[in-house]
C-alpha cells in the first residue's frame, strides 16, 4: 500500500509541469541564526557549543504530527517512546537521562520537580514553531542545574499573515487528529492560536489515547517594546500497558496536564539588551495500576513553579558581557510525595573576549545557585573559539554541571521502587572539541566529548527478582565519551532545491564501582550508535517527498532500524499529506519493553482560508 501511494504522486510529479518558480521556503541562512536563549547572543557561526537548529520550513518538510517524532531524527537525541501518538515519552541527549534533559520554550524553563517523565508534555504544536535549537552537552553555565547533558529550546512564531487552516488526519489504530489554527499581525500586535484533538484506540490492547492541546501566542506593543505573552494547555489520557512497574502490569492507566502562562520582553537601549520574563508553569499526573480501580493503587501529584528571571547582556570594546537572574518556586502536593516546595536561585555571569582581529574568542563564565533543600553550588565553565574564515569555526568547551534530586528521586515508594531521602546531588565536569562548516549548500558538524559523572542518580539492584524494588541511589561514576556528526547537503535540481542530511552519534560509557547488577536508566539503554539519513525530495513546487531511514544499536544488545515517509500534495488552499510510520514493519522498543506500533499511516487534509 505505501509503495503504491508513493509511486501514485511519483507518478503526478512526473506528469506535472515544472512552472520554474523556486519554493523560496526551501532557502534558509544558517549563517544568519542567532541562537535566542543564551544569555550573550550569538550567530550559529560563532557559537561554540555543539548546536543544531531545525527549521520551521524542515518541520513542514517531514509532515510529523508530534515534534517527538521530529526530535528522533537527530542523532544523539535518544526520545524513549512508550507507544504510538507521543502519549508518553522521555527526552535523553548524550547518554543522559530524562531529568538530566531540559526543555525551553522561548527560553523558559520547563524543568519539573516530581520527575523528568513529563518533560515533552509542553512540546508546542509543530505549527506554532519558528525553529528548534538543540544545545548538546554540558549547559548548567547558561541555564541552570537540569541542563546536565543539554538543552533543547523551542522558538515560537512571532507573527503570521491573516490566516485559518483546519487540519484533519485519520490512520491506523483509528487515530483521528483535528486541528485549528488561526493568526493574524498587525502593526501593533499578533495573535496566533492552535487548538487540536488527537484520538486512538490504541495499537494493542489499552494503548488507547485521547490527546487535547491549546496555544495561544500574542505580541502586543509591536511597534515600540514587545510583550510576548504565550498560554498553553496540553491535557492527555492514555491506557499504559506496561509503561512503567513490569510489562506485565498491562492494565495501567495514566491522566497528565501540563500548562504554561509567561510574559516576556526583548529590549535594547545603546548597547545593552534586556530580556525580563515572568512564568507560571503547573503539572498534573494521576496514575492508576489498575485502569478504573483507584482502590487498588493510585498516585495524584501536582506541581507548581512559579519564576521570574531577567538577563542582559552589554557589547563594548573590552566584548561581551551577559548576566542574568533566575529565582523561582516549586511545590508539589501528592498522596505518595506529600506537600513539599524547593527555593532556587541562580545567578550567572559570562564574557566574551575577542583577541587578533575577532578570529579567537574566549567566553569564561559562571553559574551560583542556591537551592533551600540542597544548599549552595557553582558551575564554572569556559568557551574557547577560532574563526579560522567566516564559514569555519573550531571550538572547544569545558565546565562543571550538576542536578539535584527530583521529589521522585528522594521520596517517592510503591513495590516497584523506593526513593532515598539521603541521595546527594550529581556531579559532572564535561568536555568537548568541535569543528562547524556552514555555507548556503553545505552544512558539517564535528564533535568529540567526554563526561566524568559522580554520585549519577539511579534506581538499582542487584537481583532481577519482580519483588525487589528498584532503589534510588548515587552510583559511584560513570565516564562518557562519544562523537557527534552532522552534514547536510542542498542541491538545486530544475529550480527545485533538495536536502540530504545524515547524522551520526556514537557513545561510550565506562561505569566504575558501582556496586549494582541492573540498572533503570542510566546506563543499560543508553544509544552506543545512532544514525539518522534524511532527504527531502521535492518532485515538483507543489509535490513533495520525505524519507528518514534510523538505525539504533543500545548497550543493552537490541539492533534495529526504521524507515519513516511523507508525502505531501499542494493545490491552490488545499493540501494532502501522507505519513507513514515503521514502513517494513521492524519489531523494536525504546523504553521499558514496550513494543513499539508495526507499519502505520496517516492521511491528512488541510485547507487554509
Amino acid at each position: 500500500m505505501i509503495l503504491i501511494l508513493s509511486l501514485v504522486f511519483l507518478f503526478i510529479g512526473v506528469k506535472a509541469q515544472n512552472n520554474g518558480k523556486t519554493d523560496s521556503l526551501y532557502i534558509h541562512n544558517l549563517n544568519e541564526v542567532v541562537i535566542s536563549s543564551n544569555r550573550i547572543e550569538t550567530p550559529l557561526t560563532q557559537n561554540s557549543k555543539t548546536v543544531q537548529i531545525i527549521t520551521a520550513q524542515q518541520i513542514r518538510q517531514s509532515g510529523v504530527t508530534h515534534l517527538v517524532d521530529l526530535l528522533q531524527q537527530i542523532a544523539g537525541i535518544d526520545i524513549k517512546r512508550r507507544g504510538a501518538g507521543a502519549a508518553q515519552a522521555d527526552l535523553n541527549i548524550r547518554g543522559g537521562t530524562f531529568d538530566q534533559s531540559l526543555l525551553l520554550i522561548d527560553g523558559v524553563k520547563l524543568d519539573d520537580s516530581q520527575t523528568g517523565h513529563h518533560t515533552l508534555n509542553f512540546l508546542p504544536p509543530p505549527q506554532m514553531v519558528e525553529r528548534i535549537e538543540i544545545i548538546k552537552g554540558s549547559a548548567a553555565r547558561i541555564y541552570g542545574q537540569n541542563a546536565f547533558t543539554g538543552a533543547i529550546n523551542i522558538v515560537t512564531k512571532k507573527e503570521t499573515p491573516k490566516t485559518l487552516t483546519l487540519d484533519l488526519q485519520k490512520g491506523n489504530y483509528d487515530q483521528t487528529n483535528g486541528s485549528i489554527f488561526v493568526g493574524n499581525t498587525t502593526e501593533k500586535t499578533s495573535v496566533l492560536g492552535f487548538v487540536s484533538r488527537n484520538t486512538s484506540d490504541g495499537y494493542r490492547y489499552n494503548t488507547d489515547y485521547d490527546y487535547n492541546q491549546f496555544f495561544v501566542k500574542s505580541s502586543f506593543n509591536r511597534h515600540k517594546t514587545p510583550l510576548d505573552l504565550i498560554a498553553t494547555y496540553s491535557g492527555r489520557k492514555f491506557g499504559a500497558n506496561g509503561f512503567y512497574a513490569t510489562p506485565s502490569a498491562v492494565d495501567q492507566y495514566e491522566e497528565t496536564q501540563a500548562s504554561l502562562v509567561s510574559l516576556s520582553q526583548r529590549f535594547s537601549k545603546g548597547a545593552w539588551i534586556f530580556k525580563p520574563k515572568v512564568y507560571w508553569r503547573r503539572g498534573q499526573d494521576m496514575y492508576e495500576y489498575i485502569r478504573n480501580k483507584p482502590e487498588i493503587y493510585r498516585n495524584l501529584h501536582v506541581t507548581n513553579k512559579l519564576g521570574t528571571a531577567f538577563d542582559t547582556s552589554l557589547a563594548s570594546d573590552l566584548g561581551l558581557t551577559g548576566m542574568g537572574i533566575d529565582i523561582s518556586r516549586v511545590s508539589i502536593r501528592s498522596n505518595n510525595l506529600g506537600d513539599r516546595s524547593r527555593t532556587m536561585i541562580n545567578l550567572f555571569l559570562e564574557h566574551r573576549f575577542y583577541l587578533f582581529n575577532k578570529s579567537i574568542d574566549i567566553t569564561p563564565g559562571i553559574a551560583a545557585n542556591y537551592f533551600s533543600d540542597f544548599g549552595s553550588h557553582s558551575f564554572p565553565g569556559i568557551d574557547l573559539g577560532w574563526q579560522m574564515d567566516p564559514n569555519l569555526r573550531l571550538y572547544a568547551n569545558m565546565g562543571a554541571t550538576f542536578r539535584i534530586p527530583t521529589f521522585t528521586d528522594l521520596y517517592y515508594s510503591d513495590r516497584n521502587t523506593l526513593g532515598n531521602a539521603d541521595l546527594k546531588p550529581e556531579k559532572a565536569i564535561s568536555n568537548e572539541i568541535g569543528l562547524r562548516f556552514i555555507s548556503p549548500k553545505v552544512s558539517v558538524s564535528l564533535a568529540f566529548y567526554s563526561r566524568k559523572a559522580k554520585n549519577l542518580i539511579d534506581f538499582v539492584k542487584n537481583s532481577n527478582d519482580d519483588n525487589i524494588p528498584f532503589t534510588a541511589e548515587n552510583i559511584q561514576q560513570v565516564n562518557t565519551e562519544g562523537i557527534d556528526f552532522e552534514l547536510i547537503h542542498r542541491i538545486q535540481l530544475y529550480s527545485l532545491n533538495h536536502e540530504f542530511k545524515i547524522s551520526y552519534s556514537y557513545l561510550k560509557n565506562n561505569l566504575e564501582n558501582s556496586g549494582f547488577n541492573f540498572s533503570r536508566y542510566s546506563i543499560n539503554n543508553d544509544l552506543k550508535h545512532h544514525f539518522v539519513g534524511s532527504y527531502n525530495l521535492p518532485i515538483t513546487e507543489d509535490i513533495n517527498l520525505y524519507l528518514v531511514y534510523k538505525y539504533v544499536e543500545r548497550f543493552s544488545g537490541d539492533v534495529y532500524s526504521v524507515v519513516d515517509s511523507s508525502a505531501r500534495w499542494r493545490h491552490k488552499s488545499f493540501e494532502i499529506g501522507l505519513y507513514f510510520n515503521n514502513i517494513f514493519n521492524t519489531e523494536y522498543w525504546e523504553s521499558n519493553l514496550v513494543p513499539m506500533p508495526k507499519g502505520n499511516g496517516l492521511l491528512g487534509l488541510r485547507y487554509s482560508f
